[in-house]
């Protein structure tokens, strides 16, 4: 169906069409597994959130930092629910911008992530850092504590929604708009998206407070890429042999991936055998060895670590 036949669709049928294809989209495993996923992640931030950095008063450069100044400021509002208006109209940008999937997904980590910080405070009601201690009668705190736990919970929570294509939400829209549009790599993107948000913290914090404030914007960052890194890897193998014909069968029945084929010719012994290069997991990149080893296969091999894949590569049932 062409452009000019799809407008010319009935609304109606439009919204049938869309109705069939959510449901076939649910049925799938695939579906769960993120859904579960993202739920678990974004857990996994609220806990970060509302144990280290609302008790600390940190205004890291995120939606929620921005958030808790606004709620400082208003003291009326929660912080869940300026959490909830803000990412709310960051989703229509998100949508306009990034695409469908990513909006979708966003849709649902942004709008429970204040709920959860919500719940968490009337289930475990706090009034101090768990890290402040009590000298002299009175409770001090250690923000750099706080910064640590939340930086490296909140880097580990974004890096498993970005590797599904989702996000926490809010500042997250702000650096994947970033990252698209001017090519910079997430980590970044943060970290330029985070440090102006940080800024606002001037309106209600000590400039020793907002100082740790970017650096904790900084950390994540650097935490984030780290993240992204190990979990977008990929090892890339390089194999010469003259038994090219037993590992070929190998990776690509047994393990589906792809395999590049090269002829060259040793420097040394002026022999000609066949160089096989594959893009693997480290866990297939395992079993490959241990199939080599087992049947006793003579092989050069080396490996070396790739850090982004794009293409049929990740369609492993071809």
């Amino acid at each position: 169906m062409d452009k000019k036949q799809l407008h010319n669709v009935p609304v109606a049928e439009k919204v049938k069409n869309f109705g069939t294809t959510a449901s076939q989209v649910v049925k799938t495993k695939k579906f769960w597994v993120e859904l579960l996923i993202m739920t678990l992640g974004m857990f996994v931030a609220a806990l970060g959130i509302y144990f280290f950095l609302i008790p600390s008063k940190l205004i890291v450069g995120s939606i929620t930092g921005l958030s808790l100044v606004i709620s400082q400021l208003l003291p009326f509002v929660t912080t869940g629910t300026v959490i909830f208006v803000i990412n709310s109209i960051l989703l229509i940008l998100s949508f306009l911008l990034i695409g469908n999937e990513f909006g979708a997904k966003t849709v649902y980590t942004a709008l429970i992530l204040g709920p959860m910080i919500d719940f968490l405070a009337l289930v475990f009601p706090m009034s101090q850092s768990l890290f402040a201690v009590s000298v002299g009668g009175q409770m001090i705190a250690n923000p750099w504590f706080d910064l640590l736990c939340f930086v490296i919970i909140l880097s580990a929570s974004q890096s498993i929604l970005f590797s599904i294509n989702a996000s926490t939400g809010g500042l997250d829209i702000l650096a994947k708009i970033i990252n698209k549009y001017l090519n910079i790599n997430l980590g970044t993107a943060v970290t330029i998206a985070g440090g102006l948000i940080c800024c606002t913290a001037f309106a209600i914090n000590s400039v020793d407070l907002v100082i740790i404030g970017l650096i904790g914007t900084w950390l994540n960052g650097l935490i984030l890429n780290h993240f992204m890194i190990g979990i977008n890897s990929k090892t890339r193998v390089f194999i010469v042999t003259k038994d090219y014909a037993v590992i070929q069968e190998y990776v690509v029945k047994e393990l589906r991936r792809g395999i590049t084929m090269h002829e060259v010719i040793g420097g040394y012994t002026n022999e000609s055998k066949m160089q096989l290069e594959i893009l693997l997991t480290r866990e297939e990149f395992a079993k490959l060895i241990g199939y080599i080893d087992e049947h006793n296969l003579s092989t050069f091999v080396t490996a070396d670590t790739v850090s982004e894949v794009y293409g049929l590569w990740n369609k492993k049932h071809r």
